[in-house]
């Protein structure tokens, strides 16, 4: 006869013989809904938003396409700012949607303006949708989001906002900058992996989606499917299997931002570009790639080789003594002269930054050009310690 306590026998039986082999990343209890919706609401006061904050169970690119496929169609008329290369990614998809897009390109050495994105706007009064990468970790640029925002109120449109660089380097306001749609994703300066990502959904946005006949549903894109089974349900029951892992490091990523501080992690991020930047204007042989430093973004610096030194040669050489330093050459076409320093997360680090001047230094002067090692340490060292933008600085505390 089987009861309960023979059932119980029997599992604890199978527990004992099974505890050799168990292993913190796969022998996981269930991710509940509460705790799912727990990680969403520190997320949302991450953002300090009350927009929903909707939690996807990929890499970013996952709601970066699946907010335009939503909110866009065939009679959107678009504003795509280019300042990098994912501006060019988001008007292809636009345009695949049915779109009429219009994009607003700028070198990708500078940023675009609040003037440009006005001048735009009055130019093509019939836009009704904004898209635009706040920070461009592959081109070391950051944009005024602020200032486009209130552009873009005034306007009506609805914007829609790349945040997954700059979010917990600097100042992400969905709210107060009137921003739609604003996906981050946890890689960068968060300090987490790339598997999960979120994206905070004003009302207006809801509703442009619901009116979209093209909107992705019972799609592993749709965030219409979120909305209707997720949040209208009272976030009880979860869409399909959380990804537990990711949820965890998520989860982590935020309670470690808590811990130190946000304007202390921006602080820290803000102190080591500047940092780089003036390390490599003392070094001599590299030159920042973005022309101001306003320009240029918190959680990456990027740099420019002479013509005669290939940059993905050069970062090759300079990671061999060290490869955990944050260096990479740039993608695609700037792969010769483009190098990142990518100085995010846990990079974000005065010992990071000297190794990655160091290291480019040696490997420069074994290429014969001329550099002043000791002269960029102490300036990266000068940079770190000064204060590192408004109201923030490197001792800076609180959430």
């Amino acid at each position: 006869m089987v009861t309960l306590d023979s059932v119980r026998a029997v599992h604890l039986t199978v527990t004992e013989e099974s505890t050799a082999v168990t292993h913190p990343f796969l022998d996981l209890a269930p991710l509940s809904a509460g705790r799912f919706a727990a990680i969403e609401d520190r997320v949302a006061r991450l953002l300090g938003t009350r927009q929903d904050v909707v939690i996807m169970q990929g890499e970013a690119l996952l709601p970066l396409e699946g907010a335009i496929r939503a909110a866009a169609g065939p009679g959107t008329v678009a504003l795509n700012v280019i300042t990098g290369p994912y501006g060019q990614t988001f008007g292809n998809w636009l345009r695949d949607c049915g779109a009429t897009v219009h994009d607003l390109a700028v070198p990708f050495h500078t940023a675009v303006t609040a003037e440009q994105i006005r001048g735009a706007l009055a130019e093509h009064p019939e836009i009704d949708f904004v898209s635009l990468v706040h920070a461009e970790a592959a081109t070391g640029n950051t944009n005024p989001v602020a200032e486009i925002g209130e552009v873009v109120r005034a306007h009506g449109a609805l914007f829609y906002l790349d945040a997954v660089a700059s979010v917990g380097a600097e100042p992400v306001l969905p709210d107060a900058w009137g921003v739609d749609l604003c996906v981050i994703g946890a890689q960068k300066a968060m300090g987490g992996p790339a598997g999960v990502s979120a994206v905070s959904v004003s009302e207006r946005a809801w509703a442009r989606m619901a009116a979209n006949p093209n909107a992705p549903r019972r799609s592993y894109l749709s965030l219409l499917d979120w909305k209707e089974r997720w949040i209208d349900g009272g976030r009880t029951a979860l869409l399909h299997a959380p990804a537990q892992l990711e949820m965890l490091a998520l989860e982590a990523c935020v309670e470690r931002i808590e811990a130190e501080g946000l304007q202390t992690v921006m602080a820290r991020h803000a102190s080591a570009a500047a940092a780089t930047r003036a390390g490599v204007l003392a070094l001599g042989g590299l030159e920042p790639y973005v022309d101001e430093a306003k320009d240029a973004a918190p959680v990456a610096t990027t740099l420019r080789t002479p013509p005669d030194v290939d940059a993905s040669a050069l970062v090759a050489r300079a990671l061999e003594p060290d490869p955990a330093l944050p260096l990479a050459a740039g993608g695609g076409a700037l792969a010769g002269e483009m190098i990142r320093v990518n100085h995010y997360g846990p990079d974000a680090t005065p010992g990071a930054v000297q190794g990655s001047l160091a290291a480019l230094g040696a490997a420069l002067a074994e290429k014969g050009l001329k550099v002043d090692l000791e002269a960029a340490r102490r300036a990266a060292e000068e940079a770190w310690d000064r204060p590192t933008g408004p109201g923030l600085s490197p001792t800076d505390t609180g959430a």
